[in-house]
This record gives structure tokens, C-alpha cells and sequence, in this order.
């Protein structure tokens, strides 16, 4: 099938049928994983701390330093948090924060020795580019020598939270004080470069345009074409509940996310996996989704903090994806980070 163009994916996005749209992604989507195995993992967002200099008006989670509700996570609930995360036969931790003003690169490297030293076969999935932005400022380090230190220290993958829309215009928007999108863009590049895998993603439905969208697929797409470093796709729409963003924006419908979905797979031709979002779609929708190009149900998650900070409390158990996955027709199977298969169901 011959590349689309950023025109012809804003087009498509514009006017395409929603049912000819989600049959070209299922059509993509089977071409790719023919064996009809949609995929998930066990794991668990640990939120290290809910402190946060970036105040994003869309974030329902983060506390000022000075808040009382504000917290940083003790080395005793980490550690439990992780004790329960393998009980429940998981395999990564999420490890993710605001951006703490007290916390330097000596803490992570730290953290990240600690959970080693005690777990070692569990896989730290942590700390977004805009965490990573901030430690290495206060490092005095570059973004490489950063990441080669978190890495060092026991840092495997890297998730692709921060992104939003990697769009300035929208960024300066939502996020004034969060890293553009280019060093989003060149955190994953080093990353990459490094010998990390890591996700992308892509939070929509509040003030950005369909050409916005597509932008944020043609960056992801072009750092993809030159590094190939990235194992997953996940967009998810954006959740006001009572975030300053939320008072000023009509929430994405379950269409608009399924229209996305489906163009993020036909757009997206070098990222094999395409994931939905169950967290702030439900799990009927991400059903829906699995016939609209996405091949992974996501994850568990144990513990989710930041989507719920926003009143979405979707919760879902192993055997409810495991069960929603094989109505739909698939074949469930548990992964690993790098989208080993550890189980079929």
C-alpha cells in the first residue's frame, strides 16, 4: 500500500465514512498481525509524586510543592506497590511524576537502583520526556548523557507521556510551561539511539485542529523512519473533569476517538502496534476498537492515578480484557514490554 500524505490523512480525517475508515485500518491491522492475536500486559502506574512545576491546565493530578495533599512516595509503598505488581503475575512498572523542584538526577538514579537491587527481572518503564527535560537542566548534563545514566542505573523503556499534540501552537495553549515538541521529539531520538525502546502517544479532543493531529502522526512517523525505535502507538482522548482545559473544551465522542484510532493505523505504517485506551474510553469502546486498526488492549493497570484525578474510573481486570478480547473475536495473549509473547489465553 503506497505511503498516505499528510493532505490525504487530513482528508480522510475531514470526510472519510467512519465504517470505510475502520475497515481500511482492520484491513492494515490484519495484514500485520494475522493471526488475529491481540495482545496485553500486566502492570502498574506508580506515580512517585504528584508535585508538579508545570501546572498543565488540562492535569486534574499535580499539587504545588506547598500543597498539603502533595506527596512523594516513601521506599516502603514503593516497594509494596511492586510486591503486588509480581504477585499479580505483572511484568513492568510505570514509573512516572510531576516535576519536582527538589529532586535531582542523584534521586532517580537511586530510585531506579533500589527497585533493581530488590527486582530485577521486573521492567521500569519510566519517566516521560518532559522528566527527563528536567533532570538533565538541572544535571547540567545533555539529554544523552542523561538517559545513558537512567539507563545505567536501571531504567529500561521509556514511555511516551508529554506529548499531548507535538504541536507548538497547541502546546503554548495547553502547556505553556512544558518542553516543545521538538525536544519531546529529540528525548525519544537519543533515547533510540541509545538502544531504548519507547511508545508514543497522543492526547486529543481539546483545542487542536484535525491538521494538528495529523502533524503529531508525521512526527511520530518521521523520528520512526530514522531510529525505529518505537514499539507502540496509543492515542487517548483528553479528560476534562474539573481541569481549568475541561471548563473551556467540548470532550471528543467515542467517534471522534474511533475515527482517530483508525487513522493512527493507516497513517502510521511503520509502528507495528497500535493500542487502545480502555482507561478513558471504557471497555466497550476499546471493543470497538480492536475492528478499528489496534492490535493491543493495553494494560491492566493495577493502578491508574492521573485519568482518575480527572473522575474516569474505568477499572478492568485481567479476565475482563482476556474475556472482552476473545468476544470480539480475537485471540488474547499477556506480553511483555517489547511485545514478547508470555501467554496465550
Amino acid at each position: 500500500m503506497t505511503r498516505i500524505s499528510k493532505n490525504e490523512a487530513v482528508k480522510i480525517l475531514n470526510s472519510a465514512p467512519t465504517l470505510e475508515l475502520g475497515e481500511a485500518a482492520d484491513t492494515l491491522r490484519a495484514s500485520l498481525h494475522p493471526d488475529s492475536t491481540v495482545t496485553f500486559i500486566v502492570d502498574r502506574n506508580i506515580n512517585y509524586t504528584n508535585v508538579c512545576v508545570n501546572e498543565c491546565s488540562f492535569c486534574c493530578f499535580f499539587k504545588k510543592p506547598d500543597d498539603p495533599e502533595a506527596y512523594l512516595i516513601t521506599d516502603e509503598e514503593l516497594f509494596k506497590k511492586i510486591e503486588e505488581t509480581i504477585a499479580c503475575e505483572g511484568t513492568q512498572i510505570l514509573l512516572q511524576g510531576g516535576l519536582h523542584p527538589d529532586l535531582d538526577l542523584s534521586f532517580f538514579t537511586g530510585l531506579l537502583r533500589k527497585i533493581k537491587d530488590r527486582f530485577n527481572k521486573i521492567n521500569i518503564h519510566g519517566f516521560s520526556p518532559p522528566e527527563i527535560c528536567d533532570i538533565a537542566k538541572k544535571s547540567g548534563l545533555s539529554i544523552k548523557e542523561t538517559l545513558a545514566e537512567l539507563k545505567s542505573a536501571g531504567l529500561d523503556s521509556i514511555p511516551g507521556g508529554g506529548a499531548e499534540i507535538l504541536s507548538d501552537r497547541v502546546r503554548e495553549a495547553i502547556s505553556p510551561k512544558k518542553i516543545k515538541s521538538g525536544l519531546w521529539l529529540d528525548v525519544m531520538r537519543q533515547a533510540h539511539n541509545l538502544g531504548m525502546k519507547t511508545t508514543a502517544t497522543m492526547m486529543f479532543g481539546s483545542v487542536e485542529s484535525v491538521t494538528d493531529i495529523v502533524e503529531h502522526l508525521d512526527a511520530v512517523r518521521t523520528l520512526q523512519d530514522e531510529t525505529g525505535g518505537f514499539t507502540a502507538f496509543i492515542p487517548w482522548t483528553f479528560q476534562p473533569g474539573d481541569s481549568e482545559l475541561g471548563r473551556k473544551s467540548e470532550p471528543a465522542t467515542a467517534v471522534d476517538y474511533l475515527r482517530v484510532l483508525a487513522l493512527s493505523r493507516v497513517y502510521l505504517d511503520n509502528i507495528r502496534n497500535i493500542q487502545v485506551s480502555w482507561v478513558t474510553q471504557g471497555l466497550k469502546t476499546a471493543q470497538v476498537g480492536l475492528r478499528f486498526g489496534a492490535n493491543d488492549f493495553g494494560s491492566t493497570m493495577i493502578e491508574e492515578n492521573v485519568v482518575r484525578a480527572a473522575g474516569v474510573t474505568y477499572i478492568v481486570t485481567k479476565d475482563d480484557i482476556i474475556d472482552a478480547v476473545k468476544v470480539t473475536g480475537f485471540r488474547p495473549a499477556q506480553r511483555d514490554t517489547f511485545y514478547n509473547i508470555i501467554k496465550r489465553f
